[in-house]
């Protein structure tokens, strides 16, 4: 696949400190465009700017659009090495296929997100616990306003270098029971990764905020007995002899890093369960002193220990309120092998070249 460069005339000043999470953008970003008539043509990698679309784009306001979030490393030996992009770019296929959008091939995923890399190659940081987070994004251009899937679409992939995506770190959050607002339902879009699951989760996680905790840990849309995802990430309990992460049921997202601790698991031997999981059967576990760890994980904070539960008007310890033995030796392993400290046996690096 050719894919056209146009470089930028004005490279932008690139920082190494005090990144945050998605404030700072590269050079360069991918663009690529949708007709009825042409498929997906012309990827192209051109410099960064703002985009122009028509008031009644499809997008602004029946929000038929999709994304994905992936991870470049720069490794000790300086080799850059993108994290499981096979993975997204499947993900990114199932998601536009749920709002009918026509797939990207996920070849073509893969090859932009590669080549905008290479082109922004040094824009991979490479302080510890840094990298170049990239944003693929595919949504509805037609200027039309009825609600039938658009004709027209774009494509566009970014990149941002990031430190770390919580403000604490990897130090352990608290998080608070949801039970009364949905982020997803079982028929929704939960088990796609688009713009609506993020607005619906808004306003839930400022409520939790102004209480003092950092997320919220969401439960089924029926009966608000079952825990789902912890914020914008997968779930696992470490209860009794077993870790549990609730059960792909179409409500949940099939997290790249939650798939990536489910083989470390299994490689330990460690009884790893994908099941259902209720609130009461977590608050017998507590109540028996067998409640060991709570941790979330995901592409941006990849493991994130959980200190403390708030259960209606209850908050609980979890474990001994720090970061447990499992989240730290998971996120430890996840970590050295995006950094080539450690063997890729699993195969989950792709080199940018």
């Amino acid at each position: 696949m050719q894919i056209e460069v146009r470089r930028t005339n004005a490279p932008r000043p690139r920082p190494e400190s005090e990144l945050g999470f998605g404030r700072i953008f590269a050079d360069h970003m991918v663009r690529m465009d949708y007709a009825p008539e042409r498929g997906w043509h012309s990827p192209r990698v051109e410099p960064y700017a703002p985009i122009q679309l028509d008031p009644t784009a499809a997008v602004l306001h029946y929000a038929q659009a999709i994304f994905e979030g992936l991870k470049a490393f720069r490794g000790k030996d300086g080799q850059v090495r993108m994290f499981r992009p096979d993975r997204h770019a499947a993900r990114f296929a199932k998601s536009a296929e749920r709002v009918c959008i026509p797939p990207v091939p996920e070849d073509v995923f893969v090859e932009t997100c590669r080549k905008l890399v290479e082109v922004d190659r040094d824009w991979v940081p490479t302080a510890d616990g840094a990298a170049l987070y990239i944003r693929p994004l595919a949504f509805a251009t037609e200027p039309f306003l009825g609600v039938r899937p658009s004709l027209s679409y774009t494509y566009l992939v970014m990149t941002s270098p990031v430190g770390a995506y919580y403000a604490e770190g990897f130090a352990p959050v608290r998080i608070v029971v949801e039970r009364r607002e949905v982020r997803a339902a079982h028929g929704g879009l939960g088990s796609c990764k688009t713009p609506a699951n993020y607005a619906a989760s808004l306003h839930a996680a400022q409520a939790a905020k102004k209480k003092g905790f950092s997320q919220v840990l969401w439960t089924d849309a029926a009966e608000h007995r079952y825990v789902e995802e912890v914020g914008t990430m997968n779930l696992f309990v470490h209860l009794g002899d077993e870790i549990v992460t609730p059960a792909l049921d179409g409500a949940i997202l099939a997290g790249v890093t939650r798939d990536s601790v489910i083989q470390l698991l299994k490689a330990k031997g460690l009884p790893v369960v994908e099941r259902r999981l209720a609130l009461d059967e977590i608050r017998a576990a507590h109540d028996k002193g067998q409640l060991h760890e709570i941790f979330g994980t995901g592409t941006a904070a990849v493991v994130s220990p959980v200190s403390a539960l708030g259960v209606d008007d209850e908050v609980w310890t979890i474990g001994k309120g720090d970061v447990g033995p499992l989240a730290r030796s998971l996120f430890d392993q996840i970590v050295a092998i995006q950094r080539g400290q450690a063997e890729d046996r699993f195969g989950w690096m792709f080199p940018v070249g």
